[in-house]
């Protein structure tokens, strides 16, 4: 069992940034992708980014060159620094573990807004 806690989050003008934080409750960082996802009010969940257990990342094209994910192994977390907010990146995002095909992992959400 893994838990997934999501921090960081906020109300931000445009062209703010902020960094969200995904704790785990295990260490297993360096072994599993870690993902990123976002959902928008009356949208889809929609992937934002990843990174791989070898640090290889992508991640969605209307946040590259914005959006940075990476990890600290040794904290057992999983950041995403966003910058440059624009307010359509208002949306819940979530942290995403897929641990195995059967088992996946999701954090609660952390709230951001941004404000024009």
């Amino acid at each position: 069992q893994v838990q997934l806690v999501e921090s960081g989050g906020g109300l931000v003008q445009a062209g703010g940034s902020l960094r969200l934080s995904c704790a785990a409750s295990r260490n297993i960082l360096t072994i599993n992708t870690m993902a990123w996802y976002r959902q928008a009010p009356g949208k889809q969940r929609e992937l934002v980014a990843r990174i791989t257990s070898g640090g290889s990342t992508n991640y969605a094209d209307s946040v590259k060159a914005r959006f940075t994910i990476s990890r600290d192994n040794a904290k057992n977390t999983v950041y995403l620094q966003m910058n440059n907010l624009k307010p359509e990146d208002t949306a819940v995002y979530y942290c995403n573990l897929p641990l195995s095909s059967m088992t996946n992992y999701w954090g609660q959400g952390t709230q951001v807004t941004v404000s024009s």
